[in-house]
């Protein structure tokens, strides 16, 4: 069994492996639960699948006669549980484990749980021996798991198996591996120095402690924590630990320590440093170069001795040589492959294959892989510069001869081996718990798959079962003949392979018992004129004798009387003879038992449904009467089906109601009726006695359904060809059709013209006519009848007309504007609904008003909506006759009507005159001008420049008119400032001359200071104000009144007086708080306002200022 170390091993590898460190000393351990692979996980279902329980029985007999029992439901099982003993079934069973020896924790426990009835006990084996539990005080039992106290790898190493037990029998659980995890220390020995000749390969080995399980290698290069890096020339085997290189050079040189890792326990330990040298001297080949020998390029460095040259490695690698003799070649050979996978590999089906292959040459070899008759799978991957064949999830067809080469200048060699992939047993079939009566024949077969082939045995109550007299075990199968009580118990097969074993048990029964029945009488009533069965099924083991008796005699069997092989008593066309007891009597050796049937026989009842046959509309309601006639002295019930199903009044909305109106009458009344309520209707009416149906049938007049499918037979460019099967009419004739398309220009489907109009209910076929050229469509087809129309038909295929010359012309054809000598034509574009085909296109005619010939220009953009025409030769505003035709690949369409266009006017052509700028304040200059001359170029609006008088007219800045206005107020300029000013006409084609540019200043800045010292005097509702003079500085304007502000609180609008003094009075009649600040007013501008002054009044009147005394007193 073969199987890398540091992956997942299978079972057969960690036994060797527990083998080959068995007798070690060992210290205090816990459990850890190793992961289960895909294989271990069906194994593991299958081990725990719940056994089949005691199950229904046969119709033909009654309990405690049949061998194989159905499955129950869980609550069947559990519920049988409670009163029925039953085997042990495992609900958990032991898990292979591995211990760690340094763990804190001196205990483990080996988990193990079963259900039966009687609850079962417990014990243990370890490697097929009992463990006394009462004997050694390691052990211990708590309820089914085994808790080892101071675990010992010398005693307690081994397979553990559980045995649950009651009264029924005994099973055992699958074996499960206890094994133990440790790594030992490396020998302080020091180790010796390794010595190579530069170029030559080297394996430096690691020979690592004692250990279990698998452990990790990596080598350290000098000193922790630098390790050495794998490549093509350097390689760690995880199969032996030793380091290889394939070609030594001078930076190989150093200390190398190998470093192991246990994967259990995570410990760590190194081993002494090993020494790698370079040797001093050595054997070197040399190659001829051009116009030199091999002797003369050796002799030139050493001394000849035949082919080869014994001379100093530092003499060879001297760098005046090699640039003499650069074919001074050290130590080249062939490779030789040093580590490689075995020749047979053992693999598990699903776990992961590493095949390694690593050769010492030089040059550095490469490796190369195949697989010998197949292709490497898929999956593979190659990995640490293709010395490691990786195989994920290793399958069966996997398997076969795999061969690594190493090859390099100097030749090559290849290693082969058998990678074979195992599986362990798997069940396909499993044996049931079964039931027997005494002395017939018990007959399990199980089936498992795995490779190599599964063997099988068998246990029962946990003992092996050998071959009997009455006991055949072959391939599985298991017969037991003529079964007797002491066969009864927990009967287990075994499918095992060298690499594991399978577990399916089973509850054998043998039954023995005297006849009983679940009740002692029964009455049975039955109808005149038909048949009636009286069934005698006893519980019984063995198969009791039946015999049938009415009143005192035998009951006989003739032509009327049938005794079946199940032992019911069948009588043909019974009558009011046949009434009376009849007793089944029922005997076996245990003993016997009887059962007394009375039939009673009463006359058939008659059932009448009506009406029988009836037809209503959508929307009406109709009524069905049930009327049956029965012996009275039985009770009966109705039940109303419709189409065999019953029905559910409540389900449907308040379409229906049940009304009984007698005891032996019931109504159906159906409401709003729907299509859907269509049907078969039935009244089921039933007696202890009797069940009668009687049905009637509803037909529904409604819209018609949807026709078939609509299929396009035939497309031009403005028809299509429609056919369609017809739908159900609903039992209302269909009186036509209705044609609807869909395209992708429609607002969804639209009704199309048809050729017949109208198509007739009788007529499957139609064409749609008028439809347009190029366009896509979808069909679908409405039916009609007297009721109304019904649903559309599912829509046809999509499908395109064909192409075609286009026939709609541009609309709104206009044009104008444009820059001087242009004649600017637009349109509005065709919908490409209309454009007929591919291609499509514009035509563009014009001509001078009053010449003849027309000009016609291709515009081939379908979208395109303008044109424009450029001629220096005429003037401006000439008129043209204009019209736009249309085209496609199919040819041209019609022409636009005429149309006048003119040419365009071009930009203005004259400067405005006579403009006038002058200063408003210290930041507005109010600017007007006259417009030019009328004539072509008519200005659409005027353009103000503006700039500082030291500064260019490019820094300046731009404002425009909304209109044609000649006026314009230019606003946030700087004060005391001069500005240049100059006017110019735009269009819309472009922009005119300037005109001469004129000057403005703008006035001095306003005061800076605010009006200081306000002060104010309230008498009522009048408020005098006074304050102090604002003087203007040298550069501010002077001060040529005052401007007082007036605001309610709470709205926006204020009321202004102006005064020429620092004082004023205000007369604020309406009540509420009055805000009041003052302003010094100057050519230039406002100045700061002074600080704000709130009054409060209390009349109801509109406040009031007065500019002249005696509101205002200067």
């Amino acid at each position: 069994c073969q199987l890398l170390s540091h992956f997942t091993l299978p079972r057969c590898v960690v036994l060797e492996l527990a083998r080959a460190v068995a007798g070690r000393p060992v210290s205090y351990a816990a459990v850890l639960r190793m992961k289960p692979d895909s294989s271990s996980s069906s194994l593991l279902s299958s081990r725990m699948r719940p056994r089949q329980d005691h199950g229904s029985f046969g119709q033909d007999w009654p309990p405690f006669s049949r061998q194989r029992l159905s499955a129950l439901s869980s609550q069947e099982d559990y519920r049988s549980e409670e009163s029925e003993e039953f085997g042990p079934v495992f609900i958990q069973e032991p898990d292979d484990a591995i211990v760690a020896l340094d763990s804190e924790d001196k205990k483990i426990m080996m988990s193990c749980e079963a259900r039966g009835n009687p609850a079962p006990t417990y014990s243990w084996l370890i490697n097929g021996t009992d463990v006394d539990v009462e004997a050694d005080f390691r052990y211990s039992l708590i309820d089914g798991n085994l808790v080892i106290n101071n675990a010992s790898e010398a005693i307690d190493f081994g397979k553990y198996q559980c045995r649950a037990e009651n009264s029924v029998g005994a099973v055992l659980s699958r074996e499960a591996l206890l094994q133990f995890a440790y790594l030992g220390v490396f020998s302080s020995r020091a180790r010796g120095g390794v010595s190579v000749r530069e170029g030559q390969g080297v394996v430096l080995m690691c020979t690592p402690p004692p250990h279990s399980p698998e452990i990790i290698y990596s080598w350290v290069f000098n000193e922790f924590p630098s390790f050495v890096a794998e490549d093509s020339r350097r390689f760690i085997s995880q199969e032996t630990g030793n380091l290889y290189i394939s070609k030594v050079q001078p930076s190989d040189v150093g200390s190398y320590i190998c470093l192991v890792k246990n994967t259990v326990t995570n410990a760590r330990v190194l081993s002494p440093p090993t020494p790698l040298t370079l040797k001093t001297d050595g054997v070197i080949a040399f190659r001829s170069a051009k116009g030199h020998s091999a002797k003369e390029v050796a002799e030139s460095a050493g001394v000849w001795k035949g082919m080869v040259m014994r001379v100093s490695a530092q003499n060879c690698a001297r760098e005046d040589i090699h640039q003499i003799w650069p074919h001074c070649v050290m130590g080249e050979y062939e490779p030789k492959i040093e580590v490689h996978f075995p020749p047979t590999v053992l693999a598990a089906k699903g776990v992961t294959v590493r095949l390694e292959c690593f050769a010492l040459g030089n040059p550095v070899p490469t490796i190369t892989w195949r697989k010998i008759n197949g292709n490497i799978p898929k999956k593979a991957r190659l990995r640490k510069s293709q010395a490691v064949l990786e195989i994920p999830n290793i399958q069966l067809e996997d398997s076969g001869s795999y061969e690594c080469k190493a090859e390099n200048s100097r030749g090559g060699t290849a290693f082969r081996g058998h990678l074979q992939v195992y599986t362990m047993p798997q069940w396909i079939s499993m044996i049931n718990d079964s039931q027997l009566d005494s002395g017939e024949q018990l007959q399990w077969e199980c089936r498992a798959t795995g490779k190599p082939r599964p063997t099988y045995r068998w246990l029962r109550n946990g003992e092996p079962l050998t071959p009997q007299n009455r006991v055949e075990m072959l391939n599985g199968e298991l017969i037991i003949h003529r079964v007797q009580q002491a066969d009864s118990g927990m009967y287990q097969c075994v499918a095992e392979n060298k690499y594991g074993a399978i577990y399916s048990s089973a509850e054998l029964k043998i039954l023995a018992s005297a006849p009983m029945f679940n009740t002692n009488t029964v009455t049975i009533i039955a109808t005149m004129g038909k048949d009636v069965s009286l069934e005698c099924r006893p519980r019984a083991s063995p198969k009791p004798r039946i015999t049938w008796k009415k009143g005192d005699k035998r009951v006989q069997a003739n032509r009327r009387i049938m005794l079946l092989r199940n032992n019911t008593l069948r009588i043909i066309n019974s009558s009011r003879a046949d009434e009376g007891s009849y007793v089944c009597r029922a005997e076996n050796q245990f003993g016997s038992a009887e059962l007394t049937t009375t039939l009673l026989v009463k006359e058939a009842m008659k059932v009448e449904l009506s009406p029988k046959r009836v037809e209503v509309t959508v929307g009406e309601s109709v009524v069905l009467s049930c009327k049956a006639t029965h012996d009275p002295s039985l009770d009966v019930s109705f039940l109303w089906l419709l189409n065999n199903q019953p029905l559910n009044a409540q389900q449907d909305s308040g379409h229906f109601e049940y009304i009984r109106t007698q005891s032996s009458t019931a109504d159906l009344m159906i409401r709003s009726i729907l299509l859907k309520h269509a049907g078969k209707y039935g009244c089921r009416v039933q007696t202890s006695a009797d069940t009668v149906l009687a049905e009637a049938e509803l037909l529904v007049r409604g819209p018609p359904g949807p026709p078939g499918v609509v299929i396009v037979e035939e497309i031009t460019d403005t028809t299509a060809t429609l056919s369609w099967s017809h739908g159900v009419d609903n039992h209302s004739p269909i009186t036509n059709y209705n044609l609807q398309a869909r395209s992708p220009f429609s607002l969804g489907w639209q009704t199309v013209k048809t050729d017949p109009e109208p198509v007739t209910g009788d007529m499957e076929s139609a064409m749609a006519v008028e439809l347009n050229p190029w366009v896509e469509y979808e069909f679908r087809v409405v039916a009609t009848n007297a009721i109304g129309t019904g649903d559309p038909s599912a829509p046809s295929r999509a499908v395109r007309t064909k192409e075609a010359v286009p026939s709609v012309a541009p609309a709104n054809v206009s044009g104008g504007n444009g820059r001087r000598h242009e004649l600017v034509i637009s349109w509005e574009p065709v919908s490409e609904e209309f454009q007929n085909g591919e291609g499509f296109g514009y035509i563009v005619a014009f001509r001078a008003n009053g010449t003849r010939g027309w000009k016609e220009k291709m515009v081939t953009s379908a979208d395109s909506t303008t044109y424009k025409y450029r001629d220096e030769t005429f003037p401006p505003l000439t008129p043209f006759e204009v019209k736009v035709g249309v085209y496609n690949n199919k040819g041209d369409g019609p022409f636009s009507k005429v149309v006048t266009v003119f040419s365009a006017e071009g930009e203005p052509r004259e400067a405005p005159t006579d403009v006038k700028a002058s200063a408003m304040s210290s930041a507005e200059i109010k600017v007007m001008w006259k417009a030019p001359n009328p004539g072509p170029g008519r200005p659409q609006g005027y353009e103000v420049s503006y700039w500082k008088d030291m500064e260019q007219e490019e820094s300046g800045k731009k404002k425009r008119t909304v209109g044609n206005e000649t006026a314009m107020l230019l606003s946030g300029l700087d004060g005391n400032t001069a500005y240049l000013i100059a006017v110019k006409g735009f269009n819309s084609i472009g922009q005119g001359p300037p005109s001469a540019s004129v000057r403005a200043t703008t006035k001095k800045n306003p005061p800076s200071q605010s009006p200081g010292n306000v002060m104010w005097i309230q008498e009522g509702n009048n408020v005098s104000l006074s304050w102090d003079p604002v003087k203007a500085m040298e550069n501010e304007s002077d001060v040529i009144g005052y401007k007082v502000l007036l605001r309610q609180e709470g709205r926006g609008h204020s009321q202004v007086m102006r005064t020429p003094n620092s004082a004023a009075i205000l007369v604020l009649p309406e009540g509420g708080t009055y805000i009041i600040e003052v302003r010094a007013v100057s050519e230039g501008g406002e100045g700061a306002a002074s600080s704000q002054i709130r009054v409060l009044t209390s009349s109801g009147a509109i406040p009031l200022i007065k500019h002249t005394p005696p509101i205002l007193h200067q």
